[in-house]
């Protein structure tokens, strides 16, 4: 005879395994209004400095996956330039990654191939660290602030983040590093941006405009980006780990939800938010590897001054 612990830990396993199961979110109307405007000055580049990988479950990243499919996670950078300074978006892995990785609890330690760090990549190529602003993270997590340690400069970060980094156990290594360096702290005073809330433009010329998403943590954000070629980017942070979340609009399973995002619902609607755009722009989810691919790498870009 079943009892009732029994009946409730059977229930229990049989909703984790079907939040592993396909069931993609509704499609959302596409974007069907004009873009913002922008200006981007000539001159203006992207570049992607990757720095590593670190090893995960398909199945753990989206609804549908497979366990046998093994994916390789991205830690990689982008170097925006331009000419009124340059800036970072995420730093990936730095000199230190080995530590940052061993503080983790084990469960978390997967294998992990290193690169070049941001700042060797940089330095590579005698770039004047001096035209660097700063780095603009898109959340607080280790994984996208490891290389933080190897650069001495400004961290941009909006308010939210900074409550964010100081409750959060998975801020740690964060703390550990912004007590070292100065925070520029941003807010978001510009207007709607692409259907969400508020947005903060970095330049004045609409070329890198930061949108309020928040959900993977209280503060994270989205960064948009037009180029004098008229492509635009849509780096999302961790609203999905791989491009599956957009093209399969496939979002975490359900025990990912809880444990990654501090709000898993509004994780969602960024999510569509992102889905609806997706033919308008190319969307960059942080950890997909491939998602860089129409972004030159910085080892192969020709030097040059702005």
């Amino acid at each position: 005879m079943w009892t009732g612990v029994a009946l409730a830990a059977t229930a229990a396993v049989f909703l984790v395994v079907r939040s592993f199961r396909p069931a993609p979110l509704p499609a959302p109307a596409p974007w069907t209004g004009p873009l913002p405007q922008a200006a981007p000055p000539e001159g203006m580049a992207i570049f992607q400095l990757p720095t590593g990988t670190y090893e995960n479950r398909a199945a753990l990243a989206y609804r549908g996956g497979s366990f046998g499919d093994v994916r390789r996670f991205a830690a990689t950078a982008v170097l925006v330039q331009h000419p009124a300074g340059d800036l970072l978006i995420d730093a990936g892995f730095g000199a230190g990654v080995e530590a940052h990785i061993a503080a983790m609890p084990s469960y978390r330690r997967t294998p992990h191939e290193l690169g070049a760090t941001v700042d060797e990549q940089l330095r590579a190529k005698n770039y004047d660290l001096g035209r660097l602003r700063g780095v603009l993270i898109t959340h607080a997590h280790w994984d996208h602030v490891s290389g933080l340690e190897d650069l001495d400069v400004p961290i941009w970060m909006n308010p939210a983040e900074g409550r964010y980094v100081e409750r959060a156990k998975d801020a740690a290594l964060f703390r550990g590093i912004a007590g070292r360096r100065q925070v520029h702290s941003y807010t978001f005073d510009g207007p709607p941006y692409l259907g969400f809330p508020s947005s903060h433009d970095v330049y004045g010329d609409g070329s890198v405009v930061i949108v309020e998403a928040g959900g993977h943590t209280d503060g994270s954000v989205v960064v948009f980006v037009s180029l004098p070629d008229a492509r635009r980017f849509a780096f999302i942070g961790d609203l999905t780990w791989q491009m599956e979340g957009v093209t399969l609009r496939a979002e975490r399973p359900k025990m990912l939800r809880v444990l990654a995002d501090v709000q898993p619902a509004r994780v969602r609607e960024g999510l569509l938010r992102v889905i609806s755009l997706a033919d308008r722009m190319h969307v960059v989810p942080a950890h997909d590897v491939h998602a860089y691919d129409p972004i030159p790498r910085w080892a192969c870009a020709t030097t040059r001054s702005l």
